[in-house]
């Protein structure tokens, strides 16, 4: 038993300070990516993305829960924020903290609905609650339909810091972005988080020991899509517009995609794959509809032969060699 503790112990360990040095490395590009001539609003989408793929990893990578409709929270989100702002002349943190909230009633409503079900059955009903989501902005007077709504004013977040200036948004942006970051590796390395691994890996054991495994991955339901809206409302601000694409189907794969492709369960994994989606839908804009063709082949070569994603085959490549 001596052993077992001496050689676990260390590892345990090295693990907490390797992601902090990582988080400080990310940290520190974002910080000075302005001064480097790189494109800031390309940067600052792959942020909101990356935020929206975090909170679909909290889901599916630690708590087993494949969702097919985590569009609906972005949109919820960005719809809440983008009506407050334009319609009631609310301030930037104000229409944050609407959209973040009424992401989260969003999640309190489906998930009790469909968590009851598991497995392909949990899958198809969050599909179904966010194509239900989808007709009702469609039809919505306040969402402006097909149109949406353009032209959102940016304002003065806490009457300080003018979101109109695009290097103060974008500083706005990343803060934002890395205090939720370091929020989802606080849930997730809590005992919170560990009795949603515990579920993931086994819930009939999780459940003879005492966890309401129910209660638990509706909490985890709930925290992801509110992290999702967060995003989502982050994206009103950058982009300046709200519209039903953040609300179609294809979102909810795309976050998929992301997820996948920079590594399922890991820290930065999504942060990864949601700046390389990102990047060839910016750059790739060319050629059209080949770039859904083109993400396609990079999903396919990477579940051939990256089955962790990418920074998961990174991180499995270093344990092997330490």
């Amino acid at each position: 038993m001596a052993i077992i503790t001496e050689n676990t112990a260390p590892t345990k360990d090295r693990s907490f300070p390797d992601e902090m040095i990582g988080f400080a490395v990310m940290a520190a590009i974002l910080a000075v990516v302005p001064l480097t001539g790189i494109y800031p609003y390309f940067v600052m989408q792959a942020l909101c993305f990356a935020l929206f793929a975090c909170a679909f990893n909290l889901l599916i990578g630690y708590s087993g829960l494949l969702s097919f409709g985590h569009s609906m929270f972005l949109g919820t989100a960005g719809y809440f924020t983008a009506y407050s702002l334009k319609a009631w002349g609310a301030s930037p943190e104000i229409g944050i903290i609407l959209g973040v909230v009424g992401a989260a009633a969003l999640g309190v409503i489906t998930g009790l609905v469909a968590i009851r079900r598991q497995g392909i059955y949990f899958s198809m009903i969050t599909l179904a609650l966010s194509q239900l989501i989808y007709f009702i902005y469609l039809r919505a007077p306040f969402t402006g339909g097909e149109d949406g709504i353009q032209s959102i004013p940016q304002g003065r977040l806490f009457g300080v810091f003018n979101l109109a200036n695009p290097t103060v948004l974008y500083y706005v942006v990343v803060v934002i972005f890395l205090l939720a970051f370091l929020l989802i590796y606080r849930i997730v390395n809590s005992p919170f988080g560990e009795v949603l691994k515990a579920i993931r890996e086994n819930e009939p054991r999780a459940i003879s020991l005492g966890y309401k495994a129910d209660h638990y991955k509706l909490m985890a339901f709930i925290l992801s899509g509110a992290l999702a809206g967060l995003a989502g409302s982050l994206k009103i601000f950058v982009a300046q517009n709200a519209s039903l694409t953040d609300v179609h189907w294809t979102m909810s794969g795309e976050v998929v995609l992301m997820t996948l492709v920079g590594g399922l369960g890991t820290s930065f994994g999504p942060i990864v794959g949601a700046f390389v989606i990102v990047a060839m839908q910016q750059y790739l804009a060319s050629f059209g509809q080949w770039v859904m063709v083109m993400q396609g082949a990079v999903f396919v070569i990477c579940v051939l032969t990256f089955r962790r994603g990418l920074v998961g085959e990174i991180a499995h490549y270093f344990k092997r060699w330490l």
